[in-house]
């Protein structure tokens, strides 16, 4: 996928004002308007400029936009960083989908963040004494090991303000916040007023907090069932054995069955990410050779080679 310079296709300057961006749209949308426009490729670059016009005048995701792309040029092979957009507080809905006409590149970034909620902003509107603030989304990232014992986390957001230009900037904001156990990938945690403040009294709009896990390097989660390797030596595999095994709440004994090859699962109930019901645990085995640097070691697999008369590849035909 290719980094697109919204700016470089509205022409205009990365310190742009607000106002200025909506020249420029409005420019090119009279030169490229498929209803008026003789350009042979009008159509395509129209959804070009609806789509920079779409980020670039939104401060939220203008702001987030800078801060990612500032390192890249349009054209160059480009891979959304993981948790790129972890900490970043979006009024409204803040997880729709994105627009069928804009490209992957829109909806890789902006694709969760482009709707907001219409509905309630226009209920909003029609009271003449009070309106309730918007709810804000922010996604945040958790270790796993909160899922298993719940724990309090400061959490630290950044949400993009506008200057009198229209400039967007970050502020941050740190809360306290209380992990439940046995959340779960894609969970919302709401906070209670922490959102938009209210208008004529209104209260204040609520905070949703979704959860994901920071990439792991033993554990691997799909929803509720969590996975890990666990290497064995090869007379653990051969013979069978009593090992240790440490999962995320603790170190539990598990049988190796006798004949055990790279690969075997070995499924611990209920030890996977807590619940009612709780997910499971699977235990992937991975046979692990040890090293034939010492001349004693070289010297048994020697003895193995001659003595088990054993081909792998016989299975293979050869």
């Amino acid at each position: 996928m290719e980094f697109k310079d919204y700016y470089d296709v509205l022409g205009v300057k990365r310190d742009a004002a607000a106002e200025d961006i909506k020249k420029a749209f409005r420019k090119l949308a009279r030169k490229y308007h498929p209803d008026v426009s003789k350009e042979r490729d009008a159509e395509a670059r129209m959804k070009e400029v609806n789509e920079a016009f779409a980020v670039l005048s939104d401060p939220e995701k203008r702001a987030a936009y800078d801060q990612l792309g500032r390192n890249y040029q349009a054209g160059q092979e480009f891979r959304p960083p993981p948790g790129w957009d972890s900490g970043f507080e979006f009024s409204g809905r803040g997880f729709g989908d994105a627009n069928p006409d804009f490209s992957d590149f829109f909806s890789e970034l902006f694709g969760r963040f482009g709707a907001r909620d219409s509905a309630r902003g226009a209920a909003g509107a029609q009271s003449r004494f009070s309106t309730r603030g918007e709810d804000h989304h922010a996604k945040i990232m958790l270790d796993l090991e909160d899922a298993y014992r719940g724990a309090t986390r400061t959490v630290n957001l950044r949400v993009a303000q506008a200057d009198a230009r229209g400039h967007p900037a970050l502020a941050e904001r740190k809360l306290d916040v209380s992990i439940p156990k046995g959340v779960k990938e894609g969970q919302l945690i709401r906070l209670a007023g922490q959102g938009a403040p209210g208008m004529g009294g209104g209260q204040a709009g609520d905070l949703y907090l979704e959860v994901h896990f920071n990439p792991h390097g033993r554990y691997r989660v799909e929803g509720k069932e969590v996975y890990a390797q666990l290497p064995i030596a090869p007379w653990e595999a051969a013979l069978g054995a009593s090992v240790k095994a440490p999962l995320p709440d603790g170190v539990v004994e598990v049988r190796i069955p006798e004949g055990t090859q790279s690969g075997k699962k070995l499924r611990l109930k209920g030890r996977g990410i807590p619940g009612n019901p709780p997910g499971d645990l699977y235990l992937v085995l991975e046979v692990v050779l040890p090293s034939a640097a010492t001349p004693k070691a070289r010297e048994l697999y020697q003895i193995m080679a001659r003595d088990l008369a054993f081909n792998p590849r016989q299975q293979l035909g050869v």
